[in-house]
């Protein structure tokens, strides 16, 4: 009896539409195929964008929802329990929830098997979440396999893998006789003609333009010439943009007068169909404006077919195509596009001359050999394997911060219709009597951001859109600021909003300039933002300032040469340190002569600002008075934090009030903490910022929870006697908030 060895890919998969699924298929059959005397066996982890899923082969035996944590956890336990020796992952930032894709890490970190993770995507220069996702990766990792030269480099000087992890194997591409190309013309009624090829998944940036502009140069020589555009919309491309740049390259074809030389073939095609456009076509054109494109396998597709290539040089073309494998062409420099086609369509000698070398190389990364390599380094990850022992030896932080719950959105929209978030709730019923504010639909902004940015909930969209609408309809032209009350007949009940509303519109209009994916979201927050910051620089209250300050500050992470919100930004700063200097003594380090609500947030604002202008007394202000703030809210005694209540406040000389506790205070609380970790790098901040979260699970005066497991919502303030049973918008939102930055901070510290 043969031995056996088995492999289970994480990936996804077909029938969805993506290269990366078409890569794992490709490569997953070729290596249940090989013939070594093995019994190879072969099962599939898909990952889902859509809700419904896919209708997938027999070898998918586990689905993650790319948004649910759970998930990954749970396909962890199952790949353990599996009879497989190898776990390949398939990587790709944007195939995996969470900031750069961090929920592969709640897979990986759970995981008893050795892993080989493929790169498909690696950047030159990752920003700090990228760099972090990918080295947790390596970690985990018994061997990283890149797919040209140029990442292997990369991966060793930006990304501090030790050589020895890296391997490289090449693209995969299909086996195919070298024929001429009249062979499949016919078939395509394109006998006479010298055709031109694109093909794969159609976005911008893609540079097709650019080959329909040329053209009608080329055609003025070459008349006979169809350039085939083979593909359909990117799914992604086509939910949020329709076929708008489909529609547009070929308003292009008709403004340029070539209708009888494009084909638009909208589908994605089966690999059979594909190959088969692929022999019959005279050149391969790769026209991608991103320089930094590390692989490409529609590229390595058609060098395997030998194909004569004209292509932009993009880092993987660079490679593949020197030794004469191919033509590079500048997409910034005028004709040279058009000129290497018409010298290609005009010299045949040179076409197979281009051909030939193409297709030879191609012999070394048909998908046997590429299945080859992988089983050899696989076999190697399992003979060296020994259990990761970060996967059973918890970090330092582990039980610092408590068992979060699942997000839950179910309550938030239930007190949202479509014109925003209603203030109260009678129980966890809507109050309509009450009508909107909104400093509730910026919190509730707030919470979606993070939610669409940590676990992509499609239902966070439609929620976003309707809290952003309401913060534009919110802003008064004439005053230059933001309204805050609405009743429930849409009726304003202010012409400008206070001070302390205004200055948390715009901490979350910062926000999410900062991390806004979509163009029309970002415009139309920087405009609300550059309309109204002026017309706020005089103002009195701290909290607005703090609120601005950071505000700002979000802002200039984005557009750091705005010289006015810098300047504002800066003067605001210096009136939040000049109160804290005038007011602070020895026994009292605060602000004001009195603790009310949202105190976290003055010193967030200074440490925040300490940071980004590098001014150390900002950031030892920032400290000594949230150091001195967290003493006062913290009970040693029975180890829980005790809010200081909105029943009286905390006035100098004065007692602390004990109750109402509200849950607007935590949110700020945990920024804050994190704030001051980030600087210091003391671990104490974080269990601080544990032990201040546990308040809404029961660890506060009265041992009782403050979040509805029921219902998504929670409960509007810790009193005396009882806990307040209504679930309103302003604590369902600072439960949200909370419980999401946690998630973040967690997956940015990698613990359990």
């Amino acid at each position: 009896m043969s031995k056996s060895f088995g492999v289970s890919f994480i990936s996804s998969y077909i029938p969805r539409q993506c290269g990366i699924a078409t890569f794992t298929n490709d490569l997953a059959n070729s290596f249940r195929n090989l013939s070594n005397g093995v019994n190879l066996k072969v099962s599939v982890t898909a990952l889902n964008d859509i809700p419904e899923g896919y209708k997938y082969p027999e070898e998918v035996k586990f689905e993650i929802k790319d948004k649910s944590i759970n998930d990954f956890k749970e396909a962890a336990y199952y790949l353990n329990l599996s009879d497989k020796d190898i776990i390949n992952l398939q990587h790709e930032f944007g195939l995996y929830g969470g900031e750069a894709g961090s929920h592969i890490l709640y897979l990986l970190e759970n995981l008893k098997k050795p892993v080989v993770t493929t790169l498909h995507t690696v950047l030159e220069h990752p920003d700090d979440d990228q760099l972090k996702v990918i080295q947790e990766i390596n970690r985990y990792s018994s061997f990283m396999v890149v797919q040209s030269e140029k990442a292997l480099g990369m991966l060793k000087d930006v990304y501090g893998v030790p050589e020895a992890n890296i391997k490289f194997i090449s693209h995969g591409a299909h086996d195919v006789p070298f024929l001429d190309t009249t062979y499949y013309k016919d078939k395509f009624q394109l006998t006479e003609k010298k055709v031109i090829l694109t093909f794969g998944l159609l976005s911008p940036g893609k540079g097709i333009e650019d080959v329909i502009n040329s053209l009608a140069d080329v055609v003025k020589d070459h008349p006979d010439v169809s350039y085939i555009i083979l593909g359909a919309t990117h799914p992604h491309v086509r939910k949020q943009y329709g076929e708008s740049y489909r529609n547009s390259l070929e308003n292009l074809v008709k403004k340029k007068g070539l209708e009888n030389n494009v084909i638009f073939i909208n589908r994605f095609v089966n690999t059979e169909e594909l190959l088969e456009f692929l022999l019959m076509s005279d050149i391969y054109v790769s026209p991608y404006h991103n320089m930094e494109q590390i692989v490409s396998g529609t590229l390595t597709y058609a060098l395997a077919s030998g194909k004569a290539i004209v292509s932009t040089p993009y880092w993987y073309a660079q490679e593949l195509l020197r030794d004469e494998r191919g033509v590079l062409y500048s997409h910034n420099e005028p004709g040279s596009l058009s000129n290497s086609l018409k010298d290609l369509l005009s010299d045949e000698n040179k076409r197979n001359r281009l051909r030939r070398n193409s297709y030879e190389t191609g012999r070394k990364m048909i998908w046997p050999e590429v299945a080859k390599s992988y089983y050899e380094i696989f076999q190697q990850a399992a003979a060296e394997y020994t259990i990761n022992t970060n996967s059973l030896i918890k970090s330092p932080s582990y039980k610092l911060i408590p068992s979060l719950p699942e997000p839950n959105l179910s309550h938030l929209r239930n007190i949202t219709d479509s014109t925003g978030i209603l203030q109260h709730s009678v129980f966890s019923i809507p109050n309509r009597n009450e009508g909107y504010c909104i400093d509730d639909n910026c919190r509730a902004l707030l919470v979606v951001i993070l939610n669409k940015y940590l676990f992509r909930d499609p239902q966070a969209d439609q929620l976003m859109y309707t809290y952003i609408t309401f913060i534009h309809y919110a802003y008064n032209k004439e005053v230059g600021l933001f309204r805050n009350f609405m009743s429930y007949d849409r009726k304003w009940l202010d012409e400008k909003g206070t001070e302390d509303s205004n200055g948390r519109t715009m901490f979350v209009l910062g926000y999410f300039i900062k991390n806004a994916e979509n163009h029309s979201h970002l415009a139309l927050c920087k405009t609300l933002f550059d309309s109204s910051l002026k017309n706020m620089e005089k103002f009195g209250s701290l909290r607005a300032i703090a609120h601005i300050i950071m505000g700002c500050i979000f802002y200039l992470q984005k557009f750091s040469g705005a010289r006015e919100v810098k300047r504002i930004c800066k003067r605001m700063l210096e009136t939040l340190y000049e109160r804290y200097m005038e007011t602070s003594t020895e026994s009292w380090k605060w602000f004001e002569e009195s603790l009310t609500y949202d105190n976290a947030r003055l010193s967030q604002a200074l440490l925040m600002g300490g940071t980004y202008f590098k001014n150390s007394n900002y950031l030892y202000s920032g400290l000594e008075s949230l150091t001195w703030m967290y003493d006062i809210i913290h009970d040693k005694e029975k180890n829980i934090v005790s809010l200081i209540g909105n029943d009286g406040w905390y006035h100098k000389n004065g007692e602390k009030a004990r109750f109402d506790q509200q849950p607007v205070e935590i949110p700020s609380i945990i920024d804050a903490c994190y704030q001051a970790y980030l600087i210091t790098e003391d671990m104490e901040w974080i269990n601080k910022m544990g032990l201040t979260f546990s308040w809404f699970l029961g660890n506060n005066e009265r041992q009782e929870p403050m979040y509805d497991f029921t219902t998504g919502g929670c409960f509007d303030g810790l009193t005396a006697a009882l806990t307040n049973q209504n679930q309103g918008a302003e604590s369902t939102v600072s439960w949200l908030t909370s419980l999401h930055r946690m998630y973040r901070i967690r997956q940015e510290l990698q613990v359990e």
